[in-house]
């Protein structure tokens, strides 16, 4: 009987203890919820400090339907500069990148068994020339003998024969030297026109063969986008059409052109057109072979658009911070398609011309938080990239 007592005095116990438990644990799921209600108020009430850099206002922007053009940057003066003469490499002057002037010494090659050559062509020439000086007197000879009677006409006949055997000698003995000469002058590669060396394939030592490649010369400032259409819709394409496009390595920058030429023959591999793009503005892009890709302007519409850094995506649902009226709203946008060469995407729903967005937003902001704007950031706080998170931090800092 005690002990049975004793065993339900301990179930009691423990059945107290489970109940005071489950009271304290909600109590304290409670208080986390409490308190992350508390903290999510408090940070709502602190004002966001926000600098006019941290925000943008949304416009209007054409937004191309053309065909898409893709390719790269080249010269259209350009100079393969190779070997005429077999013959060792003795110096080379220029080095890739280094300006040049039309007529400036590129390469010097070995002219010594071309000097020797010469020398050989000159004298056969002067004894060539003197032969043929001694056939022009003895055929004058036979002429006036001729005339007297005292010669016959079949040694007068042999007579100009030999003097036009000399006459042909020289006259090939003459060309040999202009042929060595000549020779002499291709040892010494010169540019053929003001640019820059973008190629140099040889070094002082090599053995150059006749049509090897020495180096290329480039005029940058006769840039073009030599670029590709696909053929489906080259019915698209004309003459003098306006082109917008971007080139890897420049950053962000918009070139525009306009249509110079559209090849008549389609690629038989690829199936895309050459199209030759001009450019209509200054600056334009000094290092040839760079990525380019545009659109050209064939029809286009006014639409929305916001930066990609400027959306913020759930699954298939995206979001973005406008600031009105002192105070951030979070706004569900209905996107449309995304122009991967400016990083932009089209706003179908959910934004007007005028509202100012965050540029880059946080995910510490809150909706409905007080936005406090700051001044405008001196030229060389504006060099470094503005995050509106650094400037939330500053503002609750103070707080």
């Amino acid at each position: 009987m005690t002990r049975t007592c004793h065993l339900a005095a301990l179930a009691l116990v423990a059945a107290l203890s489970l109940t005071a438990c489950d009271k304290l644990g909600k109590g304290a799921a409670g208080g986390a919820k409490g308190a992350a209600s508390a903290a999510s108020a408090a940070a709502a009430a602190r004002p966001l400090l926000v600098s006019p850099e941290d925000l943008r206002t949304v416009e209007r922007s054409v937004n191309g339907g053309g065909p898409v053009i893709t390719g790269s940057i080249q010269p259209e003066r350009r100079a393969d500069l190779r070997a005429e003469v077999s013959t060792v490499v003795l110096q080379v002057l220029k080095d890739n990148g280094e300006a040049v002037r039309r007529g400036d010494l590129l390469v010097r090659l070995d002219d010594q068994s071309i000097r020797d050559s010469l020398a050989s062509a000159d004298e056969a020439a002067r004894a060539a020339g003197q032969s043929f000086d001694q056939a022009e007197r003895t055929l004058a000879r036979q002429k006036t003998l001729q005339a007297q009677g005292m010669s016959s006409m079949q040694a007068l006949e042999d007579a100009e024969v030999r003097r036009n055997n000399a006459q042909s000698d020289l006259v090939a003995a003459r060309a040999r030297v202009a042929s060595a000469r000549q020779q002499l002058q291709r040892t010494e590669v010169r540019a053929p026109f003001d640019g820059v060396v973008s190629d140099r394939k040889v070094s002082a030592g090599d053995t150059a063969q006749v049509g090897k490649e020495l180096l290329k010369v480039i005029d940058p400032a006769s840039m073009r986008f030599e670029g590709l259409v696909s053929a489906d819709r080259m019915q698209e394409l004309k003459v003098g059409q306006p082109v917008r496009f971007r080139v890897n390595g420049l950053g962000n920058t918009d070139f525009a052109g306009r249509i110079r030429r559209i090849d008549a023959a389609a690629n038989a591999t690829t199936r895309q057109v050459e199209v030759l793009v001009d450019f209509t503005q200054e600056p334009r892009p000094r290092v040839a072979g760079l990525y380019a890709e545009g659109r050209v302007e064939s029809g286009g519409v006014e639409v929305i658009t916001v930066p990609e850094a400027s959306v913020q995506r759930a699954g298939d649902d995206a979001t973005v911070w406008r600031v009105k009226d002192g105070r951030l709203q979070k706004l569900a946008v209905k996107l449309g398609e995304r122009d991967a060469r400016r990083g932009v995407w089209v706003v179908l729903a959910g934004l007007t011309v005028g509202d100012r967005i965050l540029r880059n937003p946080s995910t510490t902001l809150v909706d409905g938080q007080a936005v406090e704007l700051s001044a405008p950031a001196t030229p060389a706080a504006a060099a470094a990239p503005a995050t509106v998170a650094p400037a939330a931090s500053v503002a609750q800092a103070r707080n």
